[in-house]
């Protein structure tokens, strides 16, 4: 069994880490972190037969601290690993940032450079990721993450500045994070030059994100979900849900209840078409209609009933039992009067998916009797 050491095990990163390799066989995952007595991350060393050091500094009171927690304790940790002789690989994410000549960019350099020195002088395998904008599940809002910061802000009513909505913002997904690293246990790296990369990248606008986010936040009251052929939206959208305020789980639908029941808009969306509840009481039939293009998929989920057709046309008169024991689709084809009847002795509940939004201009939606008259 290998044994992987995280440094820097309850931080943003370190964190997705941690659970994702806990779940993986034939590991043992040890961890560091800053609140760990400084003389068990030594210990920790001896038993590691491979390192993500991702514990550092980015936010210090001092900037002096920059030096220390950055460059300094890589160095101490790869001269420890050198000192064992064993070839231990060793990861360390440091940041695009690094190329810069500011306190954070020089200990980030510096750091890099203690880990390629680690390599060249003892052999051992060593991977330096230089990572954009990380975002994500469990990133800390307010802190040094703008996509963390305007997904909690927006999730919970708090107010916002965008600086310049036309800055152009470079990001990579934690589980596409995650994956690299994990990646690097079955010796794989995807490598530019001297660094190991993440990939994709999302490049995006800042004022595009945050427009976005804002949109996330009124999908509830339009019904709608966001366009998820779109990786970035999707990943993105994943993201601010884990920032929703923990009373805001859920959210009302408007029902439209009469004498028969109730009919309800679950999910609208442009090109999926939308999804609906509809909750018909004993002895009652709800239809009676049909379409030219407008096509459904009803499910019942819950009670006892039948589906009549009619084409258009045509006398015959086409039957489908539907219950709640037995969940079966049914297709509403185009051309077919229909209606749906509750024959069960409770409430018929059925799950109805339409190809498209419901138009009030273009209803495409006749009326006619399953039941002509001869």
């Amino acid at each position: 069994m290998k044994t992987v050491l995280i440094t820097g095990s309850e931080g943003f990163v370190g964190k997705n880490l941690r659970v994702t390799l806990q779940h993986l066989e034939d590991l043992r995952v040890i961890c560091f972190d800053v609140y760990d007595d400084p003389s068990t991350l030594f210990t920790l060393l001896d038993q590691a037969d491979f390192v993500f050091h991702l514990a550092g500094v980015n936010r210090p009171q001092n900037p002096e601290e920059f030096q220390s927690g950055n460059t300094g304790l890589t160095e101490q940790v790869c001269y420890y690993l050198a000192k064992s002789g064993r070839k231990v690989p060793f990861v360390i994410t440091s940041s695009t940032q690094a190329v810069l000549d500011n306190p954070y960019g020089v200990s980030k350099r510096g750091a890099e450079d203690a880990v390629f020195e680690y390599g060249r002088t003892t052999g051992a395998q060593v991977h330096v990721f230089r990572l954009p904008n990380v975002f994500g599940k469990w990133c800390r809002p307010n802190y040094n993450s703008g996509v963390a910061t305007f997904c909690h802000n927006i999730a919970n009513d708090l107010p916002i500045q965008v600086n310049d909505p036309n800055v152009v913002m470079n990001l990579v997904y934690i589980d596409d994070v995650v994956n690299a690293f994990a990646q690097l246990l079955d010796d794989y790296a995807d490598m530019d030059g001297d660094f190991c990369r993440v990939q994709p990248v999302h490049t995006a606008k800042l004022g595009e994100i945050v427009t976005l986010i804002q949109s996330f936040k009124e999908s509830r009251a339009s019904r709608s979900i966001p366009d998820m052929t779109d990786v970035f939206v999707k990943k993105l959208y994943s993201t601010y849900l884990s920032y929703l305020p923990k009373d805001q789980f859920s959210y009302p639908l408007k029902m439209n209840v009469d004498l028969r029941g109730s009919f309800t808009e679950f999910i609208k969306t442009p090109d999926r078409g939308q999804v609906s509840i509809n909750i018909s009481k004993p002895g009652i039939t709800k239809g009676n209609h049909w379409h030219h293009t407008k096509n459904e998929k009803f499910l019942v989920v819950s009670g006892q009933g039948l589906i009549r057709f009619r084409k258009i046309g045509i006398s015959e008169i086409v039957e489908y039992p539907v219950s709640g024991d037995k969940l079966e689709v049914v297709d509403i084809p185009t051309g077919y009067t229909h209606n749906i009847s509750n024959t069960g002795e409770t409430d018929m509940v059925t799950v109805m998916w339409c190809n498209e939004m419901f138009d009030t201009e273009r209803p495409d939606t006749f009326f006619e009797p399953v039941e002509c008259k001869e």
